[in-house]
């Protein structure tokens, strides 16, 4: 989704860690400082403490610091970065999206979500997933727990608050109309958080995370009822890549699988000890999440017991058919355009938004 929006205009399949609940404006930079000063191809060295010399990769942040970060972090904190030969210089988030910050260069990877991705690549910029961190869709339809709503098909006539994204109201119909409704809706932009929105009676539905609204809904006594979306036939959505450019690749291919497997290292590490990986990345963020502890941890443990591994337990890998499937979704809706805005005519080929090539022979074998 390019470019990025405030947070009152964030689609939902975007990272969207609410600010609102830690407090805090996007401009924090409580972590590790962006130092600039090179682009890809032209890393610049550092020499580590033992005397072994370091190269600069830089990743920019999708959103504050929060647990779909954590491998991250915890690579970062304990040195598997830096046994790749690697000094990480983590962007923080700003307003300028990560998708374009790769595709002109500025960044060597970001954060970024498959159907952004997607839509940025078919408007023409060089950008390419090369590494999921969730393989589940992270997102659901939630209403509030005291509703009457007890299947999708009775969200027609509702209002719904959204972001403003493009594949949110064609996602939603697609998903009510195979639940047996109309997918006749209102929709309104959200300006809060989705559960604050729902007991505040601003509207009926939302599309919230289920590894950290949900949760933090619960957590305040405002529980949210959710339908997930790929129960209704919807394809499953790489909720959270991680992206780097055609450029920076062809530039530096070793230094991106050095990259890439401290980084599937860090999220081995999440995946088998999430209390441990979460109090990494608190400590590493403690002004952005020091407050959040409790979130934090539910937050860690449900993304570990099922959204960092694949069916065959794989960390990072990405399919196909997966990426097919959401492509051709937004092709025939009408949500790819070119750089005016108008409906793309020739639909993207997977091979050209995604790779594994750069990922630990122990993942792609």
């Amino acid at each position: 989704m390019n470019p990025q929006p405030d947070k009152g205009a964030r689609p939902p399949n975007l990272t969207r860690r609410s600010l609102v609940a830690l407090g805090l404006g996007a401009g924090v930079t409580a972590f590790t400082a962006w130092g600039g000063g090179h682009g890809p191809g032209e890393s610049s060295a550092v020499a580590a403490n033992d005397g072994i010399e370091l190269t600069d990769v830089s990743l920019a942040l999708d959103w504050t610091p929060n647990t779909n970060h954590t491998g991250i972090f915890v690579a970062q904190q304990l040195g598997y970065f830096a046994q790749g030969g690697i000094n990480l210089q983590i962007v923080p988030y700003g307003s300028t999206a990560p998708e374009t910050l790769i595709s002109t260069y500025k960044t060597d990877f970001g954060i970024s979500y498959q159907d952004g991705l997607t839509e940025a690549a078919a408007s023409g910029g060089d950008i390419v997933s090369v590494f999921a961190i969730t393989q589940k869709t992270d997102v659901v339809i939630g209403v509030r727990a005291d509703s009457k709503i007890t299947d999708p098909a009775q969200l027609d006539g509702k209002t719904y608050a959204g972001y403003g994204g493009p594949m949110e109201v064609p996602m939603l119909q697609y998903v009510i109309r195979a639940a047996g409704g109309t997918g006749d809706f209102k929709d309104v932009i959200l300006n809060t958080d989705a559960y604050q929105a729902l007991y505040a009676g601003q509207a009926d539905f939302a599309m919230p995370e289920p590894t950290w609204e949900v949760l933090q809904a619960a957590l305040v006594g405002k529980p949210l009822r959710t339908f997930d979306v790929t129960a209704y036939g919807f394809p499953p959505i790489y909720s959270v890549i991680i992206a780097s450019s055609n450029h920076y690749l062809r530039r530096n291919g070793d230094l991106a699988k050095r990259f890439l497997a401290a980084i599937e290292e860090g999220y081995a590490y999440a995946a088998a000890h999430p209390t441990e990986a979460a109090n990494l990345l608190i400590q590493a963020n403690e002004a952005v999440l020091g407050t959040q502890v409790k979130l934090v941890m539910e937050s860690a443990q449900l993304e570990a017991s099922q959204y960092y591994k694949d069916s065959a337990g794989q960390i990072g890998f990405q399919s196909a058919a997966r990426w097919q499937a959401l492509t051709d979704f937004m092709f025939k809706n009408g949500i790819l355009t070119d750089t005016s805005g108008k409906p793309i005519k020739t639909e993207p080929k997977p091979s050209a938004l995604f790779t594994n090539a750069y990922l630990p022979a122990s993942v792609t074998a």
